[in-house]
């Protein structure tokens, strides 16, 4: 290489260098006189927000996803009481899963332009870059064939009844949303009569009425009982000997209890068990095992959605008596009576029976949907057919729409079993 070549190489690696080491000891300003360490600072802060933008895009990301898919079931329930109203078929499409993908992205760069002639200034850039993008997937899924069917038009199993009132909701407002009528029993469990929860039959909706607030009343003074019944099965045997170790150990396993009785060789198997679910104003345990077992029968011999009960004499609220079952209606028999309850058959006022203590709330309806009439902001509303629909804005209609909801979920929005969902990509 030549030796001229050679010496001009050396000086503009002498003098890159030297320019490195005085930005580096601040010594050289950048253009508009920053200094350099203020342009290193600023490349530090972009590089810091870009870092802090994900976990705070993404927290922003996940709430807002939370609320648009609870606003969305919240909407799509009163959109099919809507449906209902203009005797329109009833349809759900649920969210089975959101996957989003987060892509955060920072890139800086720092550019610098050197002379080598003495007197020239050497030049210096920076620049910062910072993105953000996101891509969301849903998955949505019509209820439909047997799934709606099964979610939709099979009455309801006392299960989600028990459910509700174990979490605090009143049993009048349960048993006004949930309940078709009152079956009235004979003691043998035979039938007797049924009062008809629906407002067209006004002297069996009176009674309904009453006898719902009657139970509110005794729950409300700590005086009723909702529970499953537990009590004891047995199956004697006669053995040639006592159970070997073995058989004992295995029965343990399945819940079962060996015990000898008598002095014969007879054993008896025994294993608790849990029965149907009964309301009652006495409590269940106080009956002997074998009083249990016969109000247990009683109460199976109706399908599962019906609800015991036994408000018997002699115990609170026993001089208004009822025996017999409260039947369940079906999630699209709900949403039928709350629709008729708009205006084709209004519900109407029904205060307590006589025999019965104060209560604090008895509402004309059960959930009170209101049409074209303004609203505050914060009221659910939708538009259907040309027309407004919104919860009136009372603690009991939010109260009851909230219990609506719960079915909703409990019913309906379980969609693990169901087909592939349609996907939907933004």
């Amino acid at each position: 290489m030549h030796e001229n070549t050679l010496r001009v190489m050396h000086r503009w690696f002498h003098r890159y260098y030297t320019g490195w080491r005085k930005l580096r000891g601040h010594l050289l300003t950048l253009k508009g006189g920053f200094h350099a360490n203020k342009g290193f600072t600023f490349l530090g802060v972009g590089i810091s927000l870009a870092g802090c933008m994900g976990p705070v895009s993404l927290h922003k990301a996940v709430l807002n996803y939370d609320e648009t898919i609870s606003r969305l079931e919240r909407e799509m329930l009163l959109i099919n009481i809507a449906r209902t109203h203009r005797d329109i078929p009833s349809h759900f499409t649920v969210t089975s899963n959101i996957a989003a993908t987060f892509d955060y992205q920072t890139n800086a760069g720092f550019v610098g332009t050197i002379f080598e002639r003495a007197g020239d200034i050497n030049k210096y850039a920076l620049n910062l870059g910072v993105s953000v993008s996101e891509n969301p997937t849903l998955g949505i899924v019509p209820i439909q064939g047997e799934e709606f069917a099964k979610r939709i038009l099979t009455p309801m199993d006392e299960s989600k009844f028990q459910f509700l009132i174990f979490q605090g909701a009143p049993i009048d407002m349960v048993m006004r949303l949930m309940a078709r009528g009152i079956e009235i029993q004979n003691e043998d469990g035979t039938f007797q009569r049924f009062i008809l929860n629906w407002p067209t039959h006004s002297n069996e909706y009176e009674e309904f009425r009453k006898r719902a607030l009657h139970l509110t009343w005794l729950n409300a003074s700590r005086k009723l009982f909702v529970n499953s019944l537990s009590f004891e099965e047995s199956i004697s045997m006669k053995l040639s000997g006592p159970p070997s170790a073995s058989d004992i150990t295995k029965a343990h396993e399945k819940g079962y209890h060996w015990q000898q009785v008598g002095e014969n060789g007879t054993y008896e198997l025994t294993t608790p068990t849990t029965g149907r679910v009964v309301i009652t104003n006495y409590d269940p345990q106080t009956l002997t095992n074998s009083e249990r077992q016969a109000l247990n029968i009683l109460a199976a011999a109706k399908p599962n959605n019906f609800v015991f009960m036994d408000i018997r004499t002699g115990y609170p609220g026993g001089n208004y008596p009822l025996f017999g079952s409260i039947k369940l209606r079906s999630f699209n028999e709900i949403l039928d009576f709350l629709a008729a309850g708009i205006d084709r058959t209004p519900e109407f006022d029904v205060d307590p029976d006589s025999r019965t203590g104060r209560v604090l709330r008895n509402p004309t309806s059960t959930l009170a949907i209101v049409i074209d009439k303004p609203s505050s902001p914060e009221v659910l509303r939708v538009s259907y057919g040309g027309h407004d629909y919104a919860i009136n804005n009372t603690s009991w209609d939010r109260d009851t729409f909230k219990l609506l909801y719960h079915l909703f979920q409990m019913t309906v929005t379980d969609v693990s079993g169901i087909g592939v969902p349609i996907t939907i990509s933004k």
